[in-house]
Formats: structure tokens, sequence, C-alpha cells
């Protein structure tokens, strides 16, 4: 779901470069056929996303004191697997005819028409099904909150057609599980929250900027728009500008939890992950972009850690 991904138009399949995302990997590679094509659908064999999409969960448990609801976080990072899967499925039902036109996307399930839409719309409901199960985990307030971010993911699929900022409405989206884990633990503190949502928004933003790196030239072509296109020759201003933000909400959150300079501390190296990321990104190498981007997901764990350090001596 992260990304306007489109690269491929003007490499093609000829060339020996060129690396389709409907390439089958790993373990779903040795699914049978049609089982293959749902798994893609869903994204499952490019866990990235749904680690991108859980991270901001586990972070407001931790921070909000929850580090013994292991059972929480356990069915919380479920939720992100179908939920994200969920979001792939109906991208790729709104965009199938944008994704014909694209040698990378023209053969992903839908698009090729090896899966019908109306078995798509089927695949989405069993994944939403799947998410309804892990809702029902949650207290009734928190059931309120999930339920809240619907309508914003039913319209990011189209954001990219509106706006040069879909990245934006992604960090929305992407961050939604910070208001759940919060909410599901405390309801007081909410300064805090709302700090801890604003710097996984930007965090967002800067990430997803860079992976929309990879497909500036491409995305211009089919007409796509993306914060990479819109900053030009300053994506790394700008990802540097989104990342400075992120640390600098995320300061704002851990000392409304704990006002003192020793939990600040815990977002040093979190600072000097993503700054490591800022300094070694080449905007003119998609690989290096790919691998910056795909790098948060370890930084999703250090952000843990912090959090669970300050959470865990804060005031609760």
């Amino acid at each position: 779901m992260t990304g306007a991904s489109r690269s491929g138009i003007s490499r093609g399949v000829s060339d020996p470069t060129f690396v389709p995302d409907s390439q089958q990997r790993g373990l779903v590679a040795a699914l049978p056929p049609q089982l293959r094509d749902y798994a893609m659908l869903a994204r499952f064999d490019r866990p990235i996303g749904w680690w991108l999409l859980f991270w901001p969960c586990a972070w407001s448990v931790m921070l909000a004191g929850g580090e013994q609801r292991l059972g929480l976080i356990a069915w919380l990072l479920v939720g992100s697997i179908a939920m994200r899967g969920a979001g792939c499925v109906l991208n790729d039902i709104v965009d199938a005819d944008l994704d014909r036109k694209v040698a990378r996307t023209a053969q992903r399930p839908v698009a090729s028409g090896r899966v019908s839409k109306k078995a798509a719309w089927g695949w989405l409901l069993l994944l939403c099904a799947v998410g309804l199960v892990v809702l029902f985990q949650l207290r009734l307030e928190a059931q309120l909150v999930a339920l809240g971010s619907v309508a914003l993911v039913a319209a990011y699929p189209f954001m990219k057609r509106i706006t040069w900022w879909p990245q934006a409405w992604l960090g929305l989206v992407f961050t939604w599980g910070a208001l759940v884990g919060w909410i599901e633990i405390r309801q007081d503190q909410l300064g805090a929250l709302a700090a801890l949502y604003a710097g996984s928004i930007v965090w967002c933003i800067g990430y997803d900027t860079i992976y929309a790196i990879q497909d500036r030239e491409d995305d211009a072509l089919v007409g796509i728009r993306s914060s990479a296109r819109r900053l030009g020759e300053h994506v790394r201003l700008g990802v540097g500008g989104f990342y400075a933000l992120a640390v600098a909400f995320w300061g704002l959150a851990f000392w409304t939890v704990r006002p003192d300079w020793v939990g600040l501390m815990a977002l040093v190296p979190v600072a000097m992950h993503l700054g490591f990321q800022v300094v070694t990104l080449d905007t003119a190498d998609g690989d290096n972009a790919l691998a910056r981007f795909r790098s948060n997901r370890d930084l999703g764990f250090v952000m843990v850690l912090a959090c669970w350090v300050v959470g865990n001596a804060g005031v609760v």
C-alpha cells in the first residue's frame, strides 16, 4: 500500500535489471498458482508494509505503559497484516486500469485478469473479517477509534490522482494504530498521544517520499502525483525536514510522559538512524532509495525500545 509505485514504463520487461512487482518470492512462490495470486494481492510476499503499519501500534502501547500487554501487541500485529493486505487489494481494484499501462504492474492479479474484480472484493471482505476479529479484542473506546480510520483508508487510493501529497494522506492512515493502541491502554495524557501521532505521520511522509523516488519518471508519464515529484531537486532536504519534525514531535510526546532529559536520550538512536537515511540517500539511485525505505523496519524496532524505556518509567 505504501508508495504510488509505477516503475517499469521506460525500461520494460526486456531490461535485465527490471523486476516486476508481480515477481513471486519466498513462501508465496511455493503456493499453488491460484492461491499465489491472492497472496500477492495482499502483498504477503512484501512484509515491509505491515511492519510499517504495526510499529506505531506498538509504540503507543509501550509509551502508554502497556509493556505487559503482549497479547494485545500480538493481536495488533495480526490486525496490521490483515488490514494492510485489505488496503493493497482495494488499491489494486481501484488502480487496475492504471496498472495495465505499466510494465512493472501489468501482471498484477487484477490488472492481468487472473483474478476478477468480484473475486478480489470477496478476498477484501475476508481480510476485513480478520480485522473484525481483532477489533473485538479491544475495549469499546478503542474499537470506535479503529473504525474511525475506515473512511481514510477507502479514500487513499484516489489521493494520488487529486493531490501532490498522497504521502500525507498515507501518513494519516498508516499510523492510525498509534491512536488505537494508546486508547486501549489509557485515555488520559492525550497531549502525548497527539504528539506521538503527529510525529508518526511526518515520519511516514518522509519514508514514503523516499519510496516514491524510484518512480518519479514513470509517475510523470502516467500522471501520478507524489511528494517526491513535488519536491523535485529538494527531495533530500524535504525528507530531512520531515524526519526532523518526527523527532521533535516524538520528543514532545516523551517529555509529556516523562519530563526529564534522560527520557529524551532514548530518542538519540532513533534520530541517528533517521539522520543516516538522509545523509546516505542517493536520489538518483532507485536501489539506494528502496534500501533506505526498507530500513524503517529496523527504525521501528529502535523506536519501540525508546518508547518502552520512557513508558516503563513515566507517569502512569
